[in-house]
């Protein structure tokens, strides 16, 4: 904040005079200042002194001079003033709220010592500071003081804080003590706050701590709970005195501190939470400031001084002007000052909670005001300064403001609307809606005052288009209304009782929110508002005026017709008019005021100006519904008089003549008594008479004892029971008497029914019977005939009741009387004529069984007509009748039943049925249900209606394609689009015509209906390729219609925006075509739609509008462009003449093109251009005319125009005149040019060696460089050249010469050329020479293929390996071979290896053959021939041969290709090469990793595996490493392979399944070669096959464990338990990938887990004699191994038989049953194993097999 010096309010004396004290008054337009001489100056706000008084001493007699004003404050109302003196007493001075008032003391509180300080923070609450040290409070009231506290230290200062519920006091002892009204919530202590280090007389709390400052030099900051914060320490400052005086801003943000000469100001930084000083205003001559005073709205700071001078300053951070309309001056941070500029208002906008105000908006027709905080929203009403601040969390600005009611702010902000109202400090109430129209909104808060309402505030919103809640917003409840329609408009009335609202369909309707009763007012309302200040309400119907003067009557309407629109309402000067507009004219309807004054008058309760109003009117409709309302509200206040004028006024003439008795009891009590004659027990028993509450009216009459008046009001009434009731209560002595009466009243009165129930209740039940009959109420006499059996002894009795009952058609009471006497034969038929079927039913059951089905039937056709379709259900079903029972069903909606009931019958009729309840299910939109129901049925046609109509084309297109062939299909969707389209339900009929792929006929559909957005979605959805022709052609129609806007639109969619400009330009719409080339066309275009809109305006107007574009220029360039020279001039002339040249120039151009020489001549010389007239001649040969204006306009293109003649001459060969006018133009070096240009160069040497000398020598030159370069023409130049230098004996020259001939055309010419110019040096150079031309003329030799001769020039200088290289170029072999042999033969290798090297580059591999077979089988191993190779290798020895099988069989395997591989080395044999092993070690475990190799058709691989292993081997075993670890490894393999291939042949034969089984198992031993998963799959798998559950099971088990192993990537956590104690291998490897599919390894799972659950199977392997498990080939208990069967891979135990080969044995069991399988199939597999056996095992047992 900065301090602005504005002016000297009083001006300073020469000696001191001192300031004691001011004060500004809270409405800021009042400033008291105290002089030295006890008297008080009042000034205006703007600093002008209006007023002053004198003090007075507490008494006269010690005179003026005995005392001093110590401090003096205004009151809270601004309207009195306080003044301290230090003679013991404060005055209270009233001094008015106008200029000039009469100023008097009205209060004044006597102390006992002197008063120090002063302040009056609260309304009747001055609290100031004695020099005894207390705090005392005066009440201005009570006119009494009192003591808050007392210290022991004199109080030198006093300040409140900026809410004034709070004091500081300080002491001259240096402490300060704090004391609260009220807290308001902070919590903060009471009592002693701080101890300052020297008297705190400089002391002010603001907004977030408390500022002390004294003697000391010192300003300390202390904290709410008294520590220091804060010092600013100015005590090495010797300009700085002590602080005199300190003061806060109203908003405490802000602190300035009076000393010499020196203002300091001190603002609070919120952010940072510290002081920070601003710069000090120090004033020079100042002297000491003694008081400070700031303006109650923080504008305005003052001081005064020692010297009695008061300044005043403006306090502001910063002011702005807003709109130029308000001047905003922010005074701190958290207050703002906002000034209307023309009218001068003021209002200080200030945040309560000390938040940053952070920006001010005004808003609402510039009434109102919106600032935001941090934390809050501040809102105020500029017209009646009503501000308020409520919390309000930051939602980004995103608020949106109605003011549409002055009482309140609607806030909407993400769905929630929230109403604030002005003066209050809380959010009156939110609630959410997406509706934000303020017509959508109605805010009512105490508009009018009600009876007994003090507090009425009400708000009616919608929560979704057809529902309105109105909400108390006081109370708390909501009322919710819902509606059929969407509603436009509500509005409540301004007591918030009644709510109108209108729908969509402009029906208007009246809702009553304390009885909930709705009303339709209006079937059309244009137009509705209630009057203000009343409840009348005006519509407009169509050409109606609708006027309700009572609306709790709204049946009564008064109407008047109208031939304009109701556009306003206005209601001033106690006249209400309706404002109409017909045509041009504007009428006032006006309305009847004396009725709206009715209910004003109702409204208000004063009912006899009501009265006396109604008397004036006619007896009309609406009228009489005004005294209704007048007289029931009239009774309400028991105004009876009023009440009883209102009957006689509307006709009530009983009630008339018993409220005029009540009225005259009431009046004579009244004057009587004195009293409210109302209260008076016959007048309030009368009025509850009249209201019919009779019981009230007798508790009156007996709390009075007044029996016989109460009998006496029964007996009037003719209410006898009463009557009897209250006399029999009190024991009346008449009551006998009574009872005569009634019962002889009844008897002559008719009331038969009334006397038999007297009868009855005194036991006469015959009498009684009697009566009832006579009154014709049988039921009666039949219920006591059943009750009482005594009554009905004689049968004729019985017989007169049931005749009674029959003819009154009682059926049901007779069915009772009868069976009572056992007829059940009547009794049942009475039961079926009264429909008492339960009855009749129940009887049947008893006495006629055979009739129940016939009565259930019944009973169900009877409940049917009754409408109880649902109970009627289950009868029909009892008697069978099912088509009934659905019709039943569907009738009472039970639609479940009655399909159920329809699935258990098979009845033919049930389809219509079936349509009825599939219709119910598609209107529910149970679809599913529906289209089976339809099906069932079948509708099938109806299904797919409910589909399209419930826009589920998918399914109806389903249903349809299942139910009907494609034709039917699309045949139904257009002829059902077509009803649609005619319906006008376009978007279903689009659906349908997409759906059959139809998309054209929706879009003529569009068409048609000129529905062209849609044409074009759909035709970019269809036809994108048409779319833009779409567009163009929608817009050529458009435009033919004159739609310009829209056709506007289709041509920028088909990117043709030049069309659209045409299109306006056409129509004359020059400014739309200037908008759409500004938009579209970029700046050429823009530029030039101006240009051509500014021709067709033509002189003025043209220049106007291009230079409002700034396009003259630009328009005089494109007219001249353009050859619109006459607009160009035009334009130039009126614009910019310094353009005209230019347009002559353009024109001239323009004449010379189109050959009119003579005019265009002129327009060059007009344009300042006759140089350009000289070369347009020059351009068309007309010498003379072009010399002509040379000489006359241009003498310097005099040359030029020689130049071009000679050139021109040159052109036609006339060489000679050329020349001529060259020398004559001074241009020597153009004729050699020219000479050069065709090739004369002896003429272009002449005119050089005779004008130009200095440069014949490098003409020469070049003329040299030139003959050289040329094609033929200049080789032979440069050959006759060498020719020449040769025969000048040049040599070297004429060689240079010669090697210069490079004619690739003339081949021979080139290579005699360079043989001469080899032969020349060879013969006249010689040497080095020689040799360098030689090297320089073979290679072009050899490039013009001239091998040989390039050879025997290398030749002739002994260059032999030149010469060969030179041939084996030429690919000349044979004679690169005999130089080599003749003249070098170490030269002879070099050749073959070149020769090598073309085959093998040439890729001639059978070329290669023959000089390097090696490199010829590398070739074909390179080139992939590997038949060819192995073919060619097989011709050499049997090593390379294996060689190149290794490559290839190594080239297979990478390849994936095993099987293949292994054919090589069934084919070529297997080698016990080492190098081969891997090879052989590999083939084999990708052959065992193959899947599905577990069956037959593999035999062939395993037998010729096992083959190329027997044999592999055997020739290991016959190699230099027999027995070696290689060996070993390879005599297992073969062992696998001779089992996997026993085992596919073994699978062939069904009698050797469990061979195969077994050799499955075996081969679980060998899983370190075979993959374990496959292995304990195959095994599992083949036991499983063969019944071995339990080996099965274990093996199964075990592989899924290895699965899931393989899935985590490691074996660890396997449970080999099963396996303890057998030769299965633990250690294995991991195989890579399962090898076994997804589905089989879930297969397998499952059937463990079957297994595992049916516990059929145990877990434990079998075993055989040895304790052992039975596949195992080591002992468990001796660690004895045996020998493996060579059939099954079993231990052979018993029954051996042994084989020639040592180790080779089998079970004679197993090898008996494999020879018999084999002899019995005759298997060919079977019978090669068996070959196998012999050949591995050194011949078969004797017993042996021969095959045949």
């Amino acid at each position: 904040m900065q301090l602005r010096h504005l002016k000297t309010l009083l001006t300073p004396q020469e000696g001191a005079a001192k300031v004691t004290c001011m004060a500004w008054a809270p409405n800021n337009s009042r400033f008291a200042v105290c002089t030295v001489d006890r008297v008080v100056l009042l000034y205006d706000e703007q600093g002008e002194r209006r007023d002053k008084f004198s003090t007075k001493p507490v008494e006269a007699k010690y005179g003026k001079q005995s005392y001093i004003v110590k401090d003096m404050a205004f009151s809270p109302d601004s309207t009195k003033i306080a003044v301290g003196q230090s003679d013991n007493i404060i005055f209270v001075y009233r001094i008015g709220e106008d200029w000039g008032e009469k100023k008097a003391i009205c209060n004044k509180f006597v102390q006992t010592s002197s008063v120090t300080c002063l302040i009056w923070p609260l309304e009747h609450a001055i609290v100031f500071g004695l020099v005894e040290g207390k705090v005392r409070l005066a009440n201005t009231q009570t006119n009494k003081s009192s003591t808050i506290y007392g210290t022991e230290s004199c109080v030198v200062s006093l300040a409140s804080n900026v809410s004034g519920k709070g004091i500081l006091s300080g002491h001259v002892d240096g402490t300060v003590v704090r004391y609260f009204f009220d807290d308001e919530g902070t919590g903060d202590s009471q009592g002693k706050l701080l101890m300052h280090p020297c008297p705190p007389y400089a002391l002010a709390w603001g907004a977030n701590s408390v500022m002390v400052g004294g003697c000391d030099k010192k300003v300390v900051a202390y904290s709410r709970e008294g520590h220091i914060l804060q010092t600013f320490d100015y005590s090495r400052d010797r300009s700085e005195k002590e602080f005199t005086v300190a003061v806060a801003s109203p908003s405490g943000q802000s602190v300035v501190f009076g000393s010499y000469d020196r203002l300091r100001v001190f603002n609070w930084a919120p952010r940072r939470g510290v002081w920070d000083e601003a710069k000090p205003k120090e004033i020079p001559n100042l002297y000491t400031i003694t008081a400070l005073a700031w303006k109650k709205d923080g504008s305005r700071l003052c001081a005064g001084t020692l010297c009695g001078g008061v300044e005043q300053f403006d306090c502001c951070l910063r002011r702005s002007i807003y709109k130029n309309k308000f001047e905003m001056t922010y005074v701190g941070l958290s207050q703002v000052i906002v000034r209307n500029l023309s009218t001068g208002t003021r209002v200080v906008l200030k945040s309560y909670y000390g938040y940053e105000i952070e920006e001010v908006k005004i808003m609402g027709k510039d009434r109102y005001l919106v600032a935001h905080t941090s934390d809050t929203l501040l809102l105020g009403d500029l017209l009646t300064s009503k501000l308020s601040e409520v919390a309000w969390a930051g939602s980004g600005g995103n608020e949106k403001f109605f003011f549409e009611n002055e009482a309140v702010c609607m806030i909407f902000n993400a769905g929630e609307l929230s109403l604030v109202e002005y003066n209050s400090n809380e959010i009156l109430g939110s609630v959410r809606t997406e509706f934000m129209n303020p017509h959508l909104i109605s805010v009512r808060l105490n508009e009018r005052k009600q009876r007994g309402v003090e507090d009425n505030k009400k708000l009616a919103y919608l929560i979704d288009l057809k529902t309105i809640a109105v909400v108390d917003l006081i109370g708390g409840y909501k009322v919710v209304i819902s509606h059929d329609s969407k509603i436009d408009w509500l509005e409540l009335n301004e007591t918030g009782r009644m709510l109108l609202y209108r729908d969509k369909k402009m029906r208007l309707h009246l809702y009553d929110v304390a009885s909930s009763v709705k009303t339709t007012l209006l079937s059309f309302c244009s137009y509705v508002q209630w009057v203000p200040g009343s409840d009348v309400v005006v519509a407009q119907n169509r050409g109606n005026l609708c006027v309700w003067y009572s609306i709790d009557s709204p049946e009564s309407v008064t109407m008047f017709p109208l031939k304009g629109d109701i556009v306003d309402l206005e209601r001033a000067n106690g006249k209400s008019d309706v404002i109409v507009i017909e045509g041009v004219n504007t009428i006032n309807y006006t309305l009847d005021e004396g009725l709206i004054e009715f209910g004003t008058a109702v409204d208000d309760g004063d009912y006899e100006r009501a009265t006396a109003f109604l008397e004036t009117l006619e007896m009309l409709p609406e009228n009489e519904a005004m005294w209704k309302t007048l007289s029931k509200l009239s009774l309400e206040a028991r105004q009876l008089h009023i009440a009883e004028r209102c009957f006689a006024a509307l006709g009530d003439v009983s009630t008339v003549r018993f409220l005029h008795q009540t009225n005259q009891i009431a009046d004579k009590v009244s004057k009587d008594t004195g009293g409210d004659g109302t209260e008076y027990y016959q007048v309030q028993a009368h009025l509850a008479i009249l209201d019919k509450n009779f019981k009230l009216a007798e508790m009156y009459y007996m709390e009075q004892n007044a029996i016989d008046e109460a009998l006496e009001m029964y007996q009037e009434l003719h209410m006898w029971d009463d009557c009897i009731a209250v006399a029999e209560a009190k024991g009346h002595p008449e009551l006998d008497c009574l009872r005569r009466n009634y019962y002889q009243w009844l008897t002559e009165t008719g009331q038969d029914e009334k006397a038999g129930e007297v009868k009855e209740g005194e036991g006469d039940y015959q009498g009684a019977i009697n009566l009832y009959l006579k009154a014709g109420l049988p039921a009666k006499a039949a219920r006591i005939a059943l009750n009482r059996p005594e009554s009905t002894a004689s049968n004729d009795t019985v017989n007169r009741i049931a005749a009674a009952l029959i003819k009154g058609e009682f059926y049901e009471r007779a069915g009772d009387l009868y069976e009572r006497i056992g007829n059940n034969q009547r009794a049942l038929e009475c039961y079926r004529k009264g429909n008492a079927f339960r009855k009749a039913v129940e009887l049947a059951r008893l006495a006629f069984p055979n009739d129940v089905v016939k009565l259930e039937e019944a009973w169900g056709d009877y409940l049917v007509q009754q409408k109880q379709m649902d109970a009627a259900i289950n009868h029909f079903i009892e008697a069978g009748c099912s088509t009934k029972a659905t019709e039943a069903a569907i009738g009472a909606r039970q639609w479940k039943k009655a399909v159920h009931i329809l699935e258990l019958q098979e009845d033919a009729s049930a389809g219509k049925f079936y349509l009825k309840i599939a219709q119910h299910y598609a209107s529910i939109q149970d679809y599913e249900v529906a289209e089976r129901l339809f099906v069932k049925g079948g509708h099938i046609k109806d299904a797919i209606d409910m589909y399209t109509d419930a826009g589920r084309w998918e399914d109806a297109h389903k249903l349809a394609m299942k139910c009907m062939s494609e034709e039917e299909v699309s045949a139904l969707y257009l002829s059902r689009a077509q009803d649609l389209q005619a319906e006008g339900k376009y978007k279903e009929a689009e659906r349908l015509f997409t759906t059959v792929k139809q998309p054209d006929l929706a879009i003529t559909m569009y068409k048609t209906n000129r529905m062209f957005e849609d044409v074009i979605r759909l035709v970019a959805k269809h036809h994108p390729d048409l779319l833009s022709k779409t567009h163009l052609h929608l817009a050529t129609e458009l435009e033919t219609e004159s739609r310009f806007s829209e056709a506007e639109y289709h041509f920028m969619a088909a990117d043709e925006w030049k069309a659209a400009i045409n299109m306006y330009r056409t129509s004359n719409k020059w400014e739309d075509a200037y908008r759409v080339a500004k938009s579209h066309g970029g700046a050429g275009a823009q530029k030039q739609v101006a240009y051509l809109w500014a021709k067709n305006l033509g002189g003025d107007a043209a220049v106007k509008l291009l230079n409002k574009f700034g396009l003259i220029e630009y328009a005089i360039d494109f007219a001249s462009t353009n050859c619109s020279f006459d607009f160009a001039y035009e334009l130039a002339r009126l614009s910019c003449k310094q353009k005209i040249p230019d347009i002559h120039l353009k024109h001239a151009m323009y004449l010379e093109d189109e050959g009119k020489f003579a005019e265009a001549e002129t327009e060059f010389i007009k344009a300042g251009k006759p140089k350009e007239a000289v070369l347009m001649y020059g351009h068309n040969q007309d010498w003379a005319n072009a010399q002509r204006v040379a000489e006359n306009h241009d003498p310097d293109s005099i040359c030029d125009v020689l130049v071009d003649q000679a050139k021109f001459c040159f052109e036609q060969k006339d060489f000679q005149k050329a020349e001529a006018f060259l020398l004559r133009a001074q241009r020597p070096e153009l004729a050699v040019k020219y000479y050069k240009d065709v090739e004369m160069w002896n003429d272009a040497l002449r005119i050089c060696k005779d004008y130009l000398p200095n440069k014949l020598s490098a003409l020469q030159e070049e003329y040299e460089k030139e003959a050289a370069k040329r094609g033929t023409r200049g080789v032979e130049g440069v050959v006759e050249q060498a020719k020449h230098w040769e025969q000048s004996s040049e040599f070297s020259r004429a060689v240079e010469c010669y090697l210069k001939v490079k004619d690739s055309a003339d081949v021979v010419l080139t290579e005699k050329c360079l043989m001469k110019a080899a032969e020349l040096s060879i013969k006249f150079l010689g040497g080095e020479r020689a040799a360098e031309v030689v090297h320089t003329v073979g290679p072009r030799l050899a490039n013009l293929k001239k091998y040989s001769a390039a050879a025997e020039l290398y030749l002739n200088l002994d260059l032999i390996k030149e010469a060969i290289d030179v041939f084996i170029e030429g690919e000349e072999w044979n004679k690169a071979k005999r130089v080599a042999k003749e003249l070098e033969p170490r030269y002879e290798d070099y050749v073959d290896q070149k020769y090598k090297e073309h085959l093998k580059n040439q890729g001639k591999a059978d070329s290669l053959v023959g000089v390097d077979v090696m490199a010829a089988l590398d070739l074909y191993a390179e080139r992939g021939q590997w038949d060819k190779c192995l073919e060619t290798a097989s011709k050499q020895n049997f090593k390379i041969l294996h060689k190149y099988v290794a490559l290839y069989a190594t080239h297979l395997i990478k390849e994936g290709e095993a099987q293949k591989a292994l054919n090589l080395y069934v084919q070529h044999g297997a080698p016990a090469n080492p190098q081969n092993f891997n090879i052989y070690k590999r083939l084999f475990l990708d052959l065992l990793n193959l899947t599905g190799t577990d069956v037959p058709e593999s035999y062939r691989m395993w037998s010729d595996l096992r083959n190329v292993l027997l044999l592999l081997c055997e020739n290991v075993s016959q190699s230099s490493e027999p027995h070696s670890p290689a060996h070993e490894e390879f005599e297992q393999m073969l062992l696998i392979a001779h089992y996997c291939a026993a085992r596919s042949a073994a699978m062939g034969v069904d009698q050797l399944v469990s061979v195969a089984a077994k050799l499955s198992v075996s081969l679980l031993r060998h899983t370190e070669l075979v993959p374990a998963d496959k292995a304990f799959y195959e095994a599992g798998m083949a036991c499983r096959a063969t019944g071995w559950e339990n080996m099965a099971f274990i093996f199964l088990n075990h592989f899924l464990d290895l699965s899931d192993g393989i899935d985590e990537g490691n074996l660890d956590t396997l449970d080999h338990s099963d396996f303890q104690e057998t030769d299965i291998p633990f250690e294995v490897p991991v195989p890579t990938k399962l090898h076994v599919t997804e589905g089989q390894r879930e297969d397998i799972r499952d059937w463990v887990l079957a297994v595992s659950m049916d516990q059929r199977v145990e877990q434990v392997l079998p075993r055989d004699e040895r304790d052992t498990y039975e596949a195992s080939l080591l002992a468990a208990k001796t660690g004895m191994r045996s020998l493996p069967c060579v059939i099954t891979g079993y231990p052979v135990l018993r029954n051996k038989m042994d084989f020639k080969a040592p180790g080779k044995v089998a079970n004679k069991d197993d090898w008996n049953k494999f020879l018999m399988a084999t002899k019995t199939t005759h298997s060919p597999e079977c019978q090669d194993v068996l070959r196998f056996v012999s050949q591995w095992c050194g011949g078969l047992p004797a017993s042996g097999f021969s095959f045949h």
